[in-house]
C-alpha cells in the first residue's frame, strides 16, 4: 500500500501473527490479559504502547486472538477508553508542532507544505470519527484550538 501523499511504497513493517488462535506455549489466561491491558492503560499507556508491552514483555503476540476482544474493547468496556482517538490525537500534536516550527522559521516553505498535508489527514479522520459516533458531531479542528490542548 502506497503512502498518503508520497509516490513512495511502504514496505518496512511489522507482520501480524499468521495464525489467529490462541498459541499452546501461552501461559496468560485471558482473564490475566485483560488485567494487564487494565493495568498499562492506568499507567498512562496508549492502546498502542500497551499492545507492544505485552508483545515484547510478555510475548502475547496478539490480544484478540486469546481475549476475543480488542484492547480498544477491553478498555470501552472498562470505561477507560481515551476520549480522542489515539491516530487522530498523534496527528494534532505532529501539527502543533509543526506550528510551533514554523513561528520560529517562516521562511520554511517546505514545511508549510507538510502542515498543509497533515492538516488535511486531521480532517479526513475527524470525517471518519464524526460519521462512526467515536467524536462529536460538533468537534472542529482549528490550529489555535490544537495549541491550547
Amino acid at each position: 500500500m502506497g503512502r498518503m501523499h508520497t509516490h513512495r511504497h511502504g514496505k518496512s513493517h511489522s507482520r501480524r501473527p499468521v495464525e489467529v488462535r490462541i498459541p499452546q506455549w501461552l501461559a496468560h489466561t485471558p482473564r490475566q490479559v485483560e488485567d494487564l491491558v487494565v493495568r498499562y492503560a492506568k499507567e498512562g499507556l496508549t492502546p498502542s504502547q500497551v499492545g507492544l508491552k505485552l508483545r515484547d514483555q510478555h510475548a502475547i503476540p496478539l490480544v484478540r486472538s486469546i481475549t476475543g476482544k480488542t484492547i480498544g474493547e477491553i478498555l470501552e468496556q472498562r470505561e477507560m477508553r481515551p476520549e480522542m482517538p489515539e491516530d487522530l490525537d498523534n496527528i494534532v500534536r505532529k501539527a502543533v508542532g509543526l506550528q510551533r516550527h514554523l513561528r520560529e522559521n517562516k521562511g520554511d516553505r517546505r514545511n508549510i507544505r507538510s502542515l498543509e498535508l497533515i492538516e488535511a489527514k486531521v480532517h479526513r479522520l475527524s470525517v471518519y470519527y464524526k460519521r462512526i459516533g467515536r467524536i462529536p458531531k460538533s468537534w472542529k479542528y482549528k490550529s489555535v484550538v490544537a495549541q491550547l490542548e
